[in-house]
């Protein structure tokens, strides 16, 4: 039996000292042994990059090999038991990412896999190491996540930006860190009061300024110039102009829906009247579960006239007949049998606002679902209707996408 090593090591916490006593627990206690069995296969690595093909359709399959060094034998057979579950798509991956990172800052910061369920000192940690005051950091280099364990991070891809995290990321990673816990059957300690006074003491002593995910909304105006720069004289300004105007007019569709959407998700619907009395094309697109619908529920939107238009244009100049609808062109003019990353389509936006004239940093493609409900808003289409096409729950949740500046010079502003 090899022996547990202790150590113990005081933290500063915004001005409160933290002691952890860190204990490496036995290998055997770790539900690692099915990796170190004398049976298992010889390549541990290999075996989890298999098994995480057969759940590729939900997870972010271009970094499965870094996955597969990452996560652990009984991570992935968790992954595939939410996957059976019927989990939606976009919160099994937002659980992926952050299975992932966890067990990567773990192994950074304490030399040993992910304990199941975390003491309460790792949960602690996880704290202190990620909501951090970059003043103090500036005097005390000690203070927040040790360069070491930030290097580390950065090194393996997991860090990208400078600074502390969002208060939000942090909550929502020690949420799943809970959730994969109880999948577990485990009990874990994240309802702690120790961990909800440093979480909640952590932000009070940093504070953040919210921002939008797009600062600006693409409303329709917007979406007119960025339409002007897809001239229909490349494969690739038809595939993006139908890429804007699907996203758009489905409800302002979020870029992980618009890139997973396949070919067998439309139905052609019978042709709706238009208010000159033409016939214009409709058809249904069946979304599945979304993020914001229950189990077991198919939600539906409409595109009716030019959008659909622009989306058969696409589907015959590309050969589309089944699978993925938008897919990655290369330099050549060759269309991918793969369906676009999610990145692809806000990278897609920002080109064209960048073609448009427009200032880059103010639109994502997040502008596209806060600009369909405000120009909604300002055709005077009420807000239930429009969330029919949006599938939000909540009208407060909708209303939340209203772009600021529109209100600010609006009536209601106004009236004395």
């Amino acid at each position: 039996m090899i022996k547990a090593r202790k150590s113990a090591r005081t933290v500063s916490l915004h001005g409160q000292r933290h002691r952890f006593d860190r204990r490496i627990p036995p290998i055997q206690e770790r539900p690692l042994d099915i990796i170190l069995a004398p049976t298992a296969a010889p390549d541990p690595v290999a075996r989890r990059a298999e098994a995480l093909d057969t759940i590729a359709a939900v997870l972010p399959i271009d970094r499965r090999d870094k996955l597969a060094e990452i996560l652990t034998d009984q991570d992935v057979e968790t992954l595939k038991h939410l996957v059976n579950e019927g989990m939606g798509a976009n919160t099994l991956r937002a659980l992926t990412s952050d299975l992932a990172y966890l067990e990567a800052w773990c192994l950074a910061a304490t030399e040993t896999p992910l304990p199941w369920p975390a003491p309460e000192a790792l949960l602690l940690k996880f704290v202190a190491h990620h909501l951090w005051d970059p003043a103090r950091r500036e005097t005390d280099p000690e203070h927040g996540m040790p360069t070491a364990v930030d290097q580390s991070l950065r090194d393996g891809g997991f860090l990208r930006s400078p600074g502390p995290h969002a208060p939000d990321t942090v909550r929502r990673r020690l949420a799943s860190w809970s959730t994969l816990t109880k999948w577990r059957g485990l009990d874990g300690a994240f309802a702690s009061p120790a961990l909800k006074s440093a979480l909640r003491l952590a932000v009070r002593a940093v504070p953040r300024t919210r921002r939008r995910k797009s600062a600006k909304a693409v409303t329709g105006d917007v979406l007119a110039k960025l339409l002007a720069t897809c001239g229909e004289q490349s494969l690739r300004d038809v595939r993006d102009r139908a890429i804007l105007m699907v996203a758009f007019a489905s409800g302002g569709r979020r870029r992980s829906e618009v890139a997973g959407l396949r070919k067998e998700q439309l139905t052609i619907e019978a042709p709706v009247t238009g208010d000159d009395g033409i016939a214009l094309p409709s058809l249904s697109i069946h979304l599945g579960r979304t993020k914001n619908s229950g189990a077991g529920q198919d939600e539906v939107v409409y595109l009716t006239g030019r959008p659909v238009e622009a989306l058969n244009a696409w589907l015959a100049a590309a050969k589309i007949d089944a699978g993925s609808v938008f897919r990655a062109i290369d330099r050549w003019g060759h269309v991918s049998k793969r369906a676009l990353d999610p990145k692809a389509v806000n990278d897609i936006v920002k080109l064209r606002v960048k073609m448009a004239g427009l200032e880059v940093g103010e639109f994502s493609a997040h502008g596209l679902r806060s600009g369909y409900l405000t120009e909604a808003a300002n055709r005077g289409i009420p807000l239930p209707e429009a969330m029919e096409q949006s599938r939000h729950r909540s009208l407060q949740q909708a209303a939340s996408y209203y772009n600021s500046a529109g209100r600010r010079s609006g009536r209601a502003a106004r009236l004395i």
